[in-house]
């Protein structure tokens, strides 16, 4: 088709089309001439219809109407009604994908988007209209619509990765997503694949490690532990810059450590606490001890010159006479140790005594008892004794002896001083100590969940405002794994254990610098004080005698050392020690000789400050709980820490003028010590950190308690929360300390004055009238900014049981999980909704109502825990945690569905195949099944101490 030569518009067409063969001989023209009618038309087109769609005016009105997506009615056909209105919310979803569309294909390099379109198409899915399928459908919708949404997923994931090929975030979420789609071979060559591809990715390999111990199929303890081991060494030898074709990322140091932890930890939720246990004992020998002869070769050398010490025999860090690896190499450059034949003049061994317990018990239960007592006395790797001539034939548990390939490919370079203390610290944490969260970086907190103490109510009716100072992690301790509802075998260690823990100390707090030795020092006293409270709570005076002895002998040791005389916080400790014990006029003369050293420092002082803090909340408990009305002795404690002057034991009233004095010198000391910056007191004493200010502030608002009333104590809480969230300026970040370490201190203060404030509130409302909001507001706000702060959630969960109406506190928790990831909250719901249907069936069940209530409906609270349940093991952070899956299996067994129950334990074995615990709560509750459980965890090889043919054995004798 062309147009004439003359110019006039006039369409031809050219001969060259093909035409039928009886018209070929017809045609004697080089062109056909266009109808008339066409011709007119497309003459009016030509003369000026031009638009943006026909800017050459060369289409008809039928083509223009096609591209611009309209057209014409036929003939003798009735037209078509005009289409519905657009759903708005259909609408504003086409709109929402354009601009992802848009923004992706204009930035494909933003990986931030690629994630925020992956998770948006979860709304798409559930929208209506053209992206969703119409409500009457929405069972069908749900059935087909889950793959349908993951397979979109991972197509527009797959298109991420070809965009970025070097993020290893969005290849992360393909794998997680692919693990619904792919067969667990296929997902596991892309793993290795993809650890191939980044090995100096520490949370790639953190999320790696996860998934292979997470997947029972290919499952095992040894496989797993090979694992650990490849990932430390990889990791070590890019440190080193032995891996020349990859560097090493910022903060490899630190996740080495974490990942060290994790494997130690998974060591000992599989039973192998033997191996755990000299996984630390390397790792202390490798860090501390370390000649200085092979400092400064690479990682693997180190280990391989490690390995002959660690073979030669010689007592290890925590055992007795242990020296340490330096020490060894420079002896054998010298000639060797020359060994003394002194025997010992106690037995280590426990001396043989019937394990069964009860004859008339059943089988299964004598195994559960036999086991946990083992576990609680045999934790210790196994050494054979040179002085009493024993070898390793003499053991008759081999798996108490560890290889050095076992934990050989684990050992790694720690360098900075921060990380050399935070492992000590975790591993006294393991132990069972009580450790500071801010220097203990857990490495997977859901993860290692598997106590139920996390959740248990720690509230003392006669210490309302100091029942809440300890920590309690919610980690069961080193020789204490049990089943969920079974009983601690005791306060602390066994006998052996305790003795480890004094040689360790022995041996590393003479190699720290001070600062450090107090610190550790401090761990020391209050695990002697957790130890006594644990006795006090048992009822039993005999041993908490005998406790309270043995703690106090330690303490006043520790405080004769010449550089812990003039150290507030071991004072501290020591006062509160003997307060616990009963000795108050005792505990008053520590608090004042205490004070005596070091009131001179005044609010400056962070350690004088908690001190105080401590003195006069324990005289305000003391004094409610003999009902006494006047309070003298704590705000003269608080007085004469805000004049910093001379100190004497409080002797009768406090003038009015020096509480004036004090208030003015308070307020000051706030407005002057919140926003600014002090050197380290407290921490490790080669930075900078953020002023601690929870005792300087806690001290103000308790003496505003006291003296003035409960609304200005919360003023000054309200006042320290503004302030402490204020971010510094950058360029003072620059200078202190990186933005994420402020962030974190801030944190943790700011959590420390929130369960202050909420304490002193709850003490307040029981001691007088006083409206519940004000407490409950203060919770649930911190709760928002805080939802992994198990104190608070006790205390939430506390004041909340009081109603009979639970909308309120279900409503919070929802709003709470529904923005958290965190699964501290959803443990917690499912605790109070347990709660609440207890006190349920107990009314229902109570024989002096008459069989009238046991009738009643239990208003659906077990299909609302079981919701609960299931809801939060469907979270990413909820599916790996064993206390979880525990607490749901032993909630549908006591509710009388069994079987369901022990569907629930198969399916967890698909998510935390490692945790030996599960498998005990199975033997507890499904004993027909016993020997079934046995030979699962025998093929997954977790440790297994008492073999059922051994109990036949110990029947028989």
């Amino acid at each position: 088709m062309c147009f004439s030569p003359d110019g006039l518009g006039v369409l031809y067409w050219k001969t060259a089309i093909i035409l039928p063969f009886s018209y070929r001989g017809a045609i004697t023209s080089p062109f056909i001439p266009v109808p008339p009618c066409l011709e007119v038309e497309v003459e009016g087109m030509a003369k000026g219809q031009s638009s943006w769609v026909n800017p050459l005016g060369v289409y008809d009105s039928a083509t223009s109407l096609w591209l611009q997506g309209k057209g014409k009615a036929e003939h003798g056909r009735a037209e078509e009604p005009p289409p519905a209105p657009r759903d708005p919310s259909a609408a504003l979803l086409a709109e929402r994908v354009e601009d992802f569309n848009r923004r992706l294909r204009e930035n494909p390099e933003d990986t931030h988007a690629w994630l925020r379109f992956v998770r948006f198409q979860d709304e798409v899915a559930s929208g209506p209209g053209a992206f969703g399928d119409p409500p009457e459908n929405e069972t069908e919708r749900r059935k087909s619509s889950v793959r349908a949404t993951l397979e979109k997923k991972v197509a527009i994931l797959d298109r991420a990765v070809d965009s970025n090929p070097g993020c290893v975030e969005l290849k992360l979420e393909r794998l997680r997503l692919c693990r619904e789609l792919w067969e667990p071979a296929v997902l596991l060559k892309e793993w290795k694949k993809l650890v191939f591809v980044h090995p100096n990715s520490a949370p790639l390999w953190k999320k790696y490690l996860l998934f292979v111990q997470s997947h029972f199929s290919t499952f095992s303890v040894s496989k797993v532990n090979g694992v650990y081991g490849k990932c430390l060494s990889t990791l070590a030898a890019v440190q080193d810059g032995s891996m020349v074709s990859h560097d090493a990322l910022p903060g490899t140091e630190e996740h080495m450590l974490g990942i060290f932890l994790q494997q130690c930890h998974f060591l000992r939720q599989a039973g192998h606490s033997e191996k755990a246990v000299c996984l630390f004992q390397g790792m202390l020998d490798f860090t501390f001890f370390k000649p200085d002869t092979v400092k400064d070769l690479p990682t693997r050398q180190q280990v391989e010159f490690f390995e002959t010490f660690w073979d030669s025999g010689e007592p290890r860090v925590g055992e007795r006479g242990a020296r340490g690896w330096r020490a060894w190499m420079t002896q054998q450059e010298r000639g060797g140790w020359l060994q003394p034949n002194e025997p010992d003049d106690e037995d280590d061994e426990d001396q043989e005594e019937s394990e069964v317990k009860d004859m008339t018990w059943p089988k299964w239960k004598i195994w559960l008892d036999v086991e946990t007592s083992r576990e609680a006395v045999h934790w210790l790797p196994w050494r054979p004794d040179k002085t009493k001539g024993q070898s390793v034939e003499d053991c008759e548990d081999p798996d108490r002896q560890v290889l050095f390939d076992d934990i050989g490919p684990s050992m790694i370079r720690l360098v900075r001083p921060d990380l050399q203390l935070c492992l000590l610290l975790s591993f006294l944490h393991f132990l069972g100590l009580p450790a500071d969260p801010s220097c203990y970086s857990a490495p997977s907190w859901s993860v290692l969940l598997d106590d139920l103490t996390l959740l248990e109510e720690v509230h003392d009716q006669d210490a309302p405002l100091t029942s809440y100072d300890l920590l309690v992690p919610g980690v069961s301790p080193v020789g204490h794994m049990t089943s969920l509802q079974g009983t601690r075998k005791g306060a602390g260690l066994c006998k052996q254990g305790e003795e480890f823990l004094d040689n360790m100390f022995q041996m590393i707090l003479p190699l720290l610098p001070a600062q450090e030795r107090a610190i550790l020092s401090l761990h020391w006293i209050q695990y002697e004080k957790l130890k006594v409270l644990r006795c006090a709570r048992g009822r039993n005076k005999k041993r908490l005698k005998a406790q309270g002895k043995r703690s106090k002998r330690l303490a006043k040791r520790l405080l004769k050392e010449p550089e812990n005389r003039g150290r507030l916080s071991l004072w501290r400790e020591y006062a509160h020690l003997e307060w616990l014990l009963g000795n108050l006029e005792e505990a008053r003369k520590v608090f004042d000789t205490a004070l005596g050293l070091g009131v001179s420092g005044g609010l400056a002082d962070p350690a004088l400050c908690d001190l105080c803090l401590l003195y006069a909340q324990l005289e305000v408990e003391e004094a409610w709980r003999v009902g006494s009305v006047t309070s003298s002795p704590a705000v003269y404690v608080l007085a004469k820490l805000a004049e910093g002057s001379s100190y004497a034991p409080f002797s009768g009233q406090l003038a009015p003028v020096a509480v004036l004095k004090a208030r003015k010198t308070y307020e000051q000391a706030v407005e002057s010590y919140l926003p600014g910056l002090v050197e380290g007191a407290s921490g490790l004493g080669h930075a900078k950190k953020p002023r601690r200010v929870k005792g300087l502030v806690g001290c103000y608002a308790l003496f505003q308690y006291l003296t003035v009333g409960i609304d200005a104590t919360d003023a000054v809480y309200n006042l320290a929360r503004e302030r402490l969230e204020q971010q510094p300026n950058t360029a003072a970040q620059e200078q202190v300390v990186g933005e994420l370490d402020w962030t974190r201190s801030t944190a943790l203060e700011c959590e420390a004055l929130a369960v202050q404030r909420a304490a002193l509130l709850r003490h307040h409302t029981d001691a007088s009238v006083y409206p519940l909001g004000h407490l409950r507001l203060a919770l649930t706000s911190a709760l928002v900014r805080f939802p992994s702060s198990a104190p608070l959630w006790r205390l939430y969960v506390q004041v909340e049981n009081r109603y009979h109406s639970a909308g309120r506190a279900r409503r919070f928790f929802h709003s709470v999980t529904k923005v958290s990831a965190s699964v501290v909250p959803r443990l917690f719901a499912i605790s109070a909704e347990q709660r609440r249907k207890q006190l349920v069936d107990s009314v229902q069940r109570a024989g002096s109502y008459g069989d009238t209530l046991s009738t009643l409906p239990e208003n659906g609270l077990s299909n609302r825990i079981r919701c609960l349940f299931e809801n939060a093991i469907a979270t990413e952070h909820g599916v790996h945690c064993p206390l979880l899956w525990r607490m749901y299996m032993n909630f549908l067994v006591s509710e009388g569905k069994v079987e369901t129950g022990r569907g629930i334990f198969y399916k967890a074995l698909q998510d935390i195949p490692w945790a030996k615990g599960l498998y005990m709560d199975a033997a507890q509750l499904f004993p027909d099944h016993v020997q079934e459980f046995l030979d699962l965890m025998t093929e997954k090889e977790l440790r297994l101490r008492v073999p059922m043919e051994e109990v036949d054995i110990l029947l028989e004798d």
